[in-house]
C-alpha cells in the first residue's frame, strides 16, 4: 500500500512527477458551478463542457452516480469527473454524498491511473458541498487506490 500525502495547495497545480489525474466529486443533476469545480474551470474549460455534454447525452451514455468522465487537459494530465453525489443539497437530514457511488468510481479511478501510470490528486473530496466527511472517504480511497500502490495527494487549501 502506499501512503497518501498530505499538502498544502491547490490541487488544480498537481505538484506530481509524470502523469498525474486530478479527481474530484460531482453531482447527478448536471449542475456545475460551485466548490472545487469553480478552480478547475478557472485552469480549463474542457472538464465542464465535457460534463454538461455526459449530462445532456445521459440517455445514451454512462452518466450517473458510481461513474466516472476522465478529460484530457494537457498531454500529461486528466481531470476525473466522478459522480458520487445525489443532487446539490441535504435533504431529511441526510447530506447529497453517496458512499458507494465514491467507492464505484474509486475503483475505476484506479484502474485509469495503474493504465495510465499516473497518480492521483484531488482536494478532500465529498467533504464540501457534498456534505461527506473525510474519515468515511480516506479508507475508501486506502482501499481502492493506495493499496494498488497508485501514489494519491490530497491538498488542503492555505
Amino acid at each position: 500500500m502506499t501512503e497518501i500525502i498530505y499538502r498544502t495547495g491547490d490541487a488544480t497545480v498537481p505538484k506530481a512527477d509524470g502523469s498525474a489525474i486530478i479527481a474530484h466529486i460531482c453531482n447527478d443533476l448536471g449542475r456545475w458551478g460551485k466548490g472545487f469545480v469553480v478552480g478547475v474551470s478557472a485552469r480549463w474549460k474542457q472538464p465542464e463542457l465535457a460534463y454538461r455534454d455526459w449530462y445532456k447525452r445521459r440517455e445514451f451514455n454512462d452518466f450517473g452516480l458510481g461513474a466516472v468522465q476522465f478529460v484530457q487537459v494537457a498531454p500529461d494530465v486528466h481531470v476525473a469527473n466522478m459522480i458520487g453525489q445525489h443532487g446539490i443539497r441535504s435533504s431529511g437530514g441526510g447530506a447529497p454524498i453517496r458512499y458507494e457511488a465514491v467507492d464505484r468510481a474509486l475503483e475505476k479511478l484506479a484502474e485509469f491511473a495503474a493504465a495510465s501510470n499516473a497518480s492521483v490528486h484531488m482536494p478532500r473530496i465529498g467533504c464540501g458541498l457534498a456534505g461527506g466527511t473525510w474519515n468515511r472517504i480516506e479508507p475508501l480511497i486506502r482501499a481502492r487506490v493506495s493499496s494498488r500502490h497508485i501514489g494519491v495527494v490530497v491538498y488542503d487549501l492555505e
